[in-house]
């Protein structure tokens, strides 16, 4: 097996605020690897990558990255210029998905119901010289940068007197903010599983934050969230978070791992928020706990996703010689 003969590149870090995240998440991946058996080494994302690439006779990626220059196509792009497989989407899907303007305007055009919303750049007339929320949205309403992840820059605005602050707190991370009616209800998580065969829904997962907002602290501070895995939604309600998460995996063109992320309302109409291409990888993230539920532990799954690098390869590039070790992209 190819896999087994290769040196996987494990990479981890780089600069985004999500940069410890993706630390853990890497670590934990690393590990797995090296418990199944793979020749993994450990890279910690900087300019230097591609001698690094070289230096360690990397063969295959596997992506543990979070956030800008991790999940919005940059990493992809150099790997597909190198002629390296990698773990994941490609590079037009990473970028839809990480801008939520763009990824929402797909969705919503697909029939895929998502919160209504609007763009707020910096600088513009309703950027904080005016308590106005673009028309026709009332409050509460969600505010977080387009392009940002882990619920980093976003805010709940229930009054007006929170509209300038919310709106600085993410133009600090890009100019263009994304404003959505907040959604009632229930957070629920579906990540979804492709490469051996079709995408695969794993169970879902309700998320019972504190106050009902599930930031940055909530995601990642032991013990301040609960997790319903299965989430006791309805069962006509899972079916249709199921079919709605598939369908934005497959509408946005993700491969490999993904996770979507929903809310329910009380009725149980649900709302997809966005759809992550790197899902976290520690080892209490949603991905994993969802996989367990399903009959994967972590280091099952961690190899599923290292397979599937090889399978989205041949998949996008069929004229491409067959890989060998040591006679791929850098590493020739």
């Amino acid at each position: 097996m190819f896999l087994k003969r290769a040196r996987i590149g494990v990479l981890l870090g780089g600069q985004s605020p999500e940069r410890e995240i993706s630390l853990r998440s890497g670590q934990a991946i690393h590990r797995a690897l090296i418990r199944r058996g793979y020749t993994a080494v450990a890279i910690d994302v900087d300019a230097s990558l591609p001698q690094q690439l070289l230096a360690r006779k990397v063969e295959v990626a596997f992506l543990a990255l979070h956030g800008p220059g991790g999940e919005d196509g940059s990493i992809q792009g150099l790997l597909e210029i190198v002629g390296m497989p990698y773990t994941g989407s490609g590079v037009k899907a990473s970028a839809i998905a990480m801008h939520k303007a763009t990824a929402k305007v797909l969705l919503q055009r697909d029939g895929i119901p998502v919160p209504k919303g609007a763009v707020v750049w910096a600088g513009g007339r309703r950027a904080g010289r005016s308590h106005a929320l673009p028309k026709g949205m009332t409050w509460p309403v969600v505010v977080k940068p387009a392009a940002q992840g882990s619920t980093i820059g976003v805010s709940v605005v229930r009054r007006a007197t929170d509209w300038r602050s919310a709106l600085r707190r993410a133009h600090a991370f890009g100019r263009e903010a994304v404003v959505e009616s907040y959604i009632p209800g229930h957070e629920v998580a579906v990540s979804v599983l492709g490469g051996r065969t079709r995408p695969t829904a794993l169970p879902a997962i309700e998320i019972v934050a504190p106050d009902g907002f599930y930031d940055y602290a909530a995601k990642y501070e032991k013990g301040r969230t609960r997790y319903l895995c299965p989430a006791p939604l309805p069962a006509e309600v899972t079916r249709r978070v199921r079919d709605l998460a598939l369908r934005a995996y497959e509408v946005i063109g993700c491969q490999g791992a993904a996770r979507v992320d929903l809310r329910v309302t009380p009725r149980g109409r649900p709302y997809v928020l966005e759809v992550n291409t790197i899902p976290g990888m520690t080892e209490t993230s949603l991905l994993p706990m969802a996989a367990a539920k399903a009959g994967l532990d972590y280091d099952t799954l961690t190899e599923r996703i290292l397979e599937s690098a090889v399978e989205r390869w041949r998949t996008s590039h069929p004229s491409a010689a067959p890989m060998l070790p040591g006679q791929r992209g850098l590493v020739q």
